[in-house]
């Protein structure tokens, strides 16, 4: 591929930008504070406090990091006023919150619920510690605590320890009852949580006994749920939560034969609205996944009573697949209003329309999904021949307000902690900052991260801020050389690259997904080795593939295969990137040979559709970015991509 020489005066503007910012280092005045800082922090954190040198950290930045840690060292025993002095002082600190959270931790632990109270701002984050405040406020306002205990008891896991004052008090109180312990079951037992539904069970009386037995005899066949006596309970009050439960798991199990159990059962039952709702959500939900088509007639009779965004989602979907036009412009018109209201259902309704032949109609739908930057809008643009609708938002900020910036207590505490090796607290106060900010300085941290190189700062900052307009920050040109470099060496289109780092990482080089994945590229440590062992280099471990260029090159050299897997054709490609290319195969396999669009859409995973979308969308952008922010020529997929049928028939066989 050829790259475009406005490419270059991307950069220059980039080189230009950052000139504009004092690249000198710190003083040795200021090394020494930072290596004293360093120190002392370190003896904070395993509470070696002869160690901190207080008189040689007095002044600096981060003082209050080994003021957190000695307060937070001295908790339970800080007085209540101790501890919001601190919080007072260091309000434009994450330190402040994460005090409190600690005070009210360690206060409700050790029982003083006066204190708790004192320093808490309303109900605090996490379960544990919800859980204390509550308990706080058993006397003070038992109302609010049983309002509050009551919604913590109502979930299908085991709750912390710190939960079991709240709750034996609200059953000795009466606040939490037998029909309180049923429900608990029921979603225990939906869960698969065996251990707490046998507890549970157990603080039942003889009441409910039958609804026990009821229990016992569906979990050994799913079968026997119409049999089940429709009141269960005292006054019936265990047979919404039971039947709820029963279908969830007889759905899952077998969703044809569910169905017919609940038409059966149905009529009978005097059960709470939000319990048959669940239940024909499940059943609505899974006939459509699994296209259980014996359901469809069913399915199409209850969901306009049910309209779910998710469900008429399911349904459009289920239509296009079939490619029943008509059906589609009828449960797009289900929709309300707002949901209707984006690029990606306006776009269906004018291939809808088109394919009805009524253009006219189609080409209102399509200019309306095209003023959208998004994968639909761009691919409503092609089917109109015109432009990428990029609304582009171009920041600046003058001088003066850069040097104010720069003297900022967050920007100076967030560049003393990258000074001394703390990426994380650094993030931490940055994105509190942009959180609390206005748009004016939101602004101005964006510019700042720019200038600085702060790639996935920046990429970060964006998202908190939502300055969604703002495309060469949310899509900045980090380590644009290397993906030039490996573009050119493996043959793969480099805004393909930027746009796949950006979505798998967001520009951040240390990116470590649950699965273990990666970098900026996410790749495996097995699959590192393996494309390592490919290029006839060392294996560079789980640490070495961190390294942005080689991560780069990795990851270059995997879709490069995937390309040749699917015949230079990158949506496919980028499937098999996030999916893995055995699943590619086997949809490619299992289409109909759709077109780009009816392909996208038909992906089974939510996450490779929204993935396959985001990337094609973000390499448009980066390259309508190296044109200077003008999309004329830009194409989000070439030519054949658009037009290639997506069937097995795309698969390279050697």
């Amino acid at each position: 591929m050829f790259l475009r020489p406005t490419l270059l005066s991307w950069r220059g503007l980039a080189v230009a930008a950052l000139a504009c910012l004092p690249l000198a280092g710190p003083s040795q005045a200021a090394q020494a504070d930072d290596r004293a800082m360093r120190e002392a922090l370190a003896a904070a954190r395993a509470g070696d406090w002869p160690a901190v040198d207080q008189a040689a950290i007095r002044d600096h930045a981060l003082a209050g990091y080994v003021a957190y840690h000695r307060l937070r060292d001295r908790l339970p025993e800080v007085a209540p006023g101790e501890v919001l002095d601190f919080i007072d002082r260091h309000a434009d600190s994450p330190l402040a919150e994460w005090l409190r959270g600690q005070a009210i931790a360690q206060y409700g632990q050790a029982g003083r619920r006066a204190h708790l109270l004192a320093v808490a701002d309303g109900e605090p984050e996490g379960t544990a510690r919800r859980c204390y405040y509550y308990t706080a406020l058993l006397d003070r306002d038992p109302a609010t605590a049983a309002e509050g205990g009551r919604e913590l008891w109502r979930v299908g896991r085991s709750q912390p320890d710190a939960c079991d004052t709240l709750f034996d008090t609200l059953r000795s109180r009466g606040e939490i009852g037998e029909t309180e312990i049923w429900e608990r079951q029921m979603l225990a037992w939906q869960a698969g949580e065996s251990g707490l539904a046998r507890y549970l069970g157990r603080l039942l009386g003889s009441r409910w006994q039958g609804a026990l037995a009821a229990v016992d005899r569906v979990q050994q066949s799913f079968a026997t749920v119409p049999q089940v006596p429709r009141c269960l309970g005292p006054d019936c009050a265990g047979s919404g939560p039971f039947f709820a439960a029963a279908l969830h798991g007889y759905v899952r199990a077998d969703t044809e034969q569910a169905l017919a159990a609940w038409r059966q059962i149905a009529p009978q039952l005097a059960i709470a609205p939000e319990h048959r709702q669940a239940i024909e959500r499940d059943l609505i939900f899974y006939s459509l996944v699994r296209e259980v088509r014996e359901n469809r007639a069913w399915v199409d009779a209850a969901l306009p009573q049910l309209p779910d965004p998710e469900l008429l989602e399911l349904r459009v979907r289920s239509a296009l697949a079939e490619r029943d036009w008509r059906g589609v412009l009828a449960w797009l018109a289900e929709m309300d209003a707002e949901t209707r209201d984006d690029a990606r259902w306006h776009y269906w309704a004018a291939r809808a329309q088109e394919q009805l032949g009524r253009d006219s109609e189609a080409r209102a739908a399509y200019a309306r999904a095209a003023e959208e930057r998004s994968f639909y809008g761009f691919a409503a643009a092609d089917r109109l021949g015109q432009p990428y609708a990029l609304n582009l938002e171009r920041n600046t900020v003058g001088e003066a307000e850069r040097r104010e910036v720069a003297d900022w207590p967050v920007v100076r505490r967030t560049e003393a902690l990258m000074r001394i090796g703390e990426p994380g607290l650094a993030a931490s106060e940055w994105y509190a900052a942009v959180r609390r900010a206005g748009p004016r300085e939101v602004r101005a941290l964006g510019d700042y991260a720019a200038r600085r190189g702060w790639h996935a700062k920046l990429v970060q900052t964006t998202i908190a801020g939502q300055l969604w307009d703002a495309l060469a920050w949310r899509f900045p040109e980090a380590y644009r050389e290397h993906f030039l470099h490996w573009g050119r060496m493996t043959g793969v289109d480099p805004y393909l690259l930027m746009g796949i780092a950006r979505r798998e990482s967001a520009y951040n080089p240390e990116a470590l997904s649950p699965a273990g994945a990666r970098g900026l590229m996410q790749v495996m440590p097995g699959t590192a080795t393996q494309l390592a062992r490919q290029l006839g280099i060392g294996d560079p471990g789980p640490y070495g593939v961190l390294d942005p260029e080689l991560n780069i090159r990795l990851g270059s050299t995997y879709i490069r295969d995937m390309l040749k897997r699917y015949r230079g054709n990158r949506l496919a490609a980028a499937a098999a990137y996030n999916a893995g290319p055995g699943r590619v195969d086997r949809w490619l396999e299992e289409s109909a040979g759709n077109e780009f669009d009816l392909f996208v859409e038909r992906i089974p995973f939510r996450e490779t559709r929204r993935y396959v979308k985001a990337v094609l969308t973000y390499r448009a952008i980066f390259e309508s970015l190296a044109n200077g922010g003008d999309s004329t020529g830009v194409t989000m997929l070439s030519d054949a991509e658009k037009a290639v049928r997506y069937d097995g028939s795309l698969l390279a066989r050697n």
